[in-house]
């Protein structure tokens, strides 16, 4: 192989990086915004028998289902936490797109670290 060719095949596989990951920025930091808000078909199925109740203390169910028994997970107070940026109201997109660039530098170290070495 040449070295021009050789310039060519790697101006093409960093063509190919940018714009996969501008797609994938494109897609969790605006598409995602126009996903259903209420997605989880569990939820919907541990809340059958159950009546969903606004209280001065939050929600409370009121009726038999197993969403009763329901607890937040160990990771409920971290800062990515339901999708959302500490919890806040429209910030799912920016909680994409710091998935997908977490994703994008734990995965490149990965096989930065796997990679084929030359033979000496």
């Amino acid at each position: 192989m040449t070295a021009k060719t050789g310039d060519t095949a790697k101006t093409r596989n960093l063509s190919f990086l940018l714009g996969f990951l501008l797609v994938a920025l494109v897609l969790a930091g605006a598409v995602s915004y126009l996903a259903d808000s209420n997605p989880d078909g569990l939820d919907h199925a541990t809340l059958k028998g159950c009546e969903v109740v606004e209280t001065a203390g939050g929600e409370q169910l009121q009726g038999s289902c197993i969403a009763q028994n329901a607890k937040d997970h160990q990771f409920a107070g971290s800062p990515l936490a339901d999708y959302a940026v500490d919890g806040g109201e429209n910030t799912t997109g920016l909680a994409g797109v710091i998935g997908v660039v977490v994703t994008v530098v734990v995965a490149g170290g990965f096989f930065w670290l796997l990679r084929r070495r030359p033979k000496a």
